[in-house]
């Protein structure tokens, strides 16, 4: 059996001309007291009126500030406030951000598309192999999944030439689009990418051209594919999108029955054939089984990229699908899904 081997780390990459990168702040920062609103009476008030009116107003405005205060100071910075308590209430379930070193993310309640956390939401990043989300995609729109393509030489040597992360897929070898799709997202097969490409484009050129005409019609306006499989090429930024680009990617993503299936799968073996060896693809995302929940779906991991994951999770009847990208420290792959635990854990306390 042949097994896939460990993602090696991509070399660095130079910025490309004009990227400018996103400014590291402090997530979950207070939201500043809005300045006090100076108390008076209505135009047409009688003037006898005024003292008084403006004394009862300016205790109004005091009391419903401390209210308002308190749970705004309690709610996380760049994301979404929970939907405002009747009057004379204070809002219930008020839980503290979580507190995750990243360089940007997103937390969104599919059910009903509130967005729960964000940091630097709209800003654009490399995200390495979630890259292969929307090669998928494309692949699946096309069809004909049971074609049956040939694993060529330069298909292999491409991987080891680059050190990147591959399905081990041996020169020869015949599998089919579907077995090959497998080999794209469970073990992020840079060399069923590179397969896939170029029988889909055809060629791979015109298979980044339907990449990225794909993200124009999802309306990713954010968004752009330079490469088919997320390496940092022609330099590490070339390929970018925004955290809130990538949930609606992910969602889109999982709304097709093959791909959600295919991205919930731990391990998958292929077995011997005439035409083809034995594989075992192992999947890199290690929220499954480890994350009561989890149903998928991408990580990714280049010098420029970080380590970056796309999740979803269902838990009591509520579903959420989140990214976080470039999860710190970098050295530590564990640290990528450490955080994403602690943003899902404190969604499914919110909702």
């Amino acid at each position: 059996m042949v097994e896939a081997r460990f993602p090696a780390r991509a070399p660095a990459a130079t910025h490309s001309p004009g990227w400018r990168a996103a400014p590291r702040r402090w997530l979950n920062r207070p939201m500043r007291a809005s300045p006090l609103i100076r108390h008076g009476t209505p135009d047409g008030e009688p003037r006898r009126g005024r003292r008084r009116a403006g004394s009862a107003l300016l205790v109004t405005v005091l009391t419903a500030g401390v209210l308002v205060g308190t749970v705004l100071t309690a709610a996380p910075s760049g994301a979404a406030v929970n939907a405002p308590a009747r009057a004379g209430t204070v809002a219930p379930h008020v839980v503290a951000a979580p507190h995750v070193n990243v360089r940007g993310g997103e937390l969104v309640n599919l059910g009903s598309g509130a967005k729960l956390w964000g940091h630097d939401m709209n800003v654009r990043r490399p995200m390495a192999s979630i890259t292969k989300v929307m090669a998928a995609l494309v692949v699946l729109r096309a069809g004909h999944l049971e074609r049956r393509i040939r694993v060529t030489r330069a298909a292999v040597s491409y991987v080891r030439r680059n050190g990147a992360s591959n399905a081990g897929l041996v020169a020869g070898d015949v599998l089919t689009a579907r077995q090959l799709l497998k080999a794209l997202l469970i073990p992020s097969g840079c060399d069923a990418a590179f397969l896939l490409a170029t029988r889909y484009g055809p060629g791979r050129g015109a298979f980044v051209r339907k990449m990225n005409a794909m993200a124009r019609s999802m309306g990713l306006t954010s968004t752009h594919f330079a490469h088919f499989d997320g390496l940092p090429i022609p330099n590490g930024t070339a390929t970018h999108s925004t955290p809130r680009d990538l949930v609606r990617l992910g969602e889109r993503a999982m709304q097709n029955v093959l791909f959600r299936s295919i991205v919930a799968v731990r391990t998958f073996r292929v077995a011997a054939r005439p035409h083809h060896h034995g594989y075992v693809w192992r999947t890199t995302n290690k929220l499954l089984g480890s994350y009561r929940g989890a149903i998928g779906i991408k990580t990714g991991n280049t010098n420029a990229a970080g380590n970056c994951l796309l999740f979803e999770a269902r838990r009591g009847g509520h579903k959420l699908i989140g990214v976080v990208l470039h999860a710190n420290p970098t050295s530590d792959w564990d640290a990528l899904f450490a955080a994403a635990r602690q943003v899902l854990n404190w969604g499914f306390r919110r909702v």
